[in-house]
């Protein structure tokens, strides 16, 4: 049975590629793909001394221009807004922004100014970075936005009235939620710009079950005395139903450059959204409500400061 690869990409070479969370796992092999590709990769990146090091990986692949190393800790407002500066500064158009960086089901913690650190990281940082972005993405002939949701979506709720666990705080319900949120963030995106008649594709993907550094992040945050046999479940559940991170970067890399890709689509592995090459998925009815998705993008508007220009 055939399906997508990375084979079927299309040549890259004069395309400006924003890559959140391009140090490891499904980032650094979206960004490798896409620098063999021949596309400009601009690497975001939290940890400047991981972001050498996965920058010259990508370098090394890289067929076009080469790659380069935006610092970015999506958590933090300030940072966003000083990336998007040197985004600003080195691209005259993004065609392509891959909202791919996120922590996974991490204590509770908050950043410099108080927000939930997995909400402010998978979603809110995400919606900043991407209005910040968007006179850049316009000046593209065909921009798209691509943000890596989870299948832990499915469980997601939006606690309207918690939203920033100000009151309860479980780690697993603040990852569904942030997963959630990814989307009817990209629902939004889209019936906006069909709305103002931009060329604009807001696109999804999610990776099913891929081993990559995420899960054991959120153990080494947790720390505590069963630090080790909790990383040693995840390495051997990894091991025995995960697939590789380069798998698990197809749906986001089909989502980012196949030509029959429309606005609201959805991408994730086709046996039973696990594993396997990717294909066009569902998702759940909350994902999909008009009134949630409007109603989320006020909050964001108004916790971040960033209005989208989309004209």
């Amino acid at each position: 049975m055939t399906g997508w690869t990375e084979r079927d990409m299309p040549d890259q070479h004069g395309r400006t590629i924003v890559v959140t969370g391009a140090n490891s796992g499904l980032g650094l092999r979206s960004s490798e793909a896409l620098a063999r590709a021949g596309a400009t990769v601009l690497m975001g990146c939290r940890n400047e001394a991981k972001g050498k090091v996965a920058l010259d990986l990508v370098a090394e692949v890289a067929t076009g221009p080469e790659p380069q190393l935006i610092s970015l800790d999506l958590s933090e407002p300030a940072s966003i807004r000083t990336a998007v500066d040197a985004i600003v500064e080195r691209a005259g158009a993004v065609d392509v922004l891959m909202n791919n960086a996120g922590v996974m089901a991490i204590p509770l913690r908050r950043n410099s100014v108080g927000w939930e650190m997995q909400f402010a990281t998978n979603h809110l940082g995400h919606f900043a970075l991407t209005g910040l972005l968007m006179p850049r993405l316009l000046a593209s002939g065909a921009p798209r936005v691509v943000t890596t949701s989870s299948m832990v979506h499915l469980v997601g709720a939006m606690r309207w009235d918690d939203l920033n666990a100000e009151r309860h705080y479980r780690k697993w319900g603040a990852y569904g939620q942030s997963k959630l949120a990814n989307l009817l963030f990209t629902y939004e995106l889209d019936r906006k710009a069909r709305a103002a008649g931009v060329p604009l594709v807001a696109a999804a993907a999610h990776p099913g079950y891929a081993s990559t550094h995420l899960q054991e992040a959120s153990v080494e945050m947790a720390g505590g005395a069963l630090r080790s046999l909790r990383t040693a479940g995840w390495s051997a559940l990894n091991g025995l139903i995960g697939q590789s991170d380069a798998m698990g970067a197809l749906p986001q890399l089909r989502a980012a450059t196949a030509p029959d890709v429309e606005g609201g689509q959805y991408f994730g592995p086709r046996l039973v959204g696990w594993r396997g090459l990717p294909t066009r998925v569902g998702s759940s009815r909350r994902s999909r409500r008009e009134d949630d998705g409007r109603r989320l993008w006020e909050i964001s508007e108004e916790l971040t400061g960033v209005r989208f220009l989309l004209t």
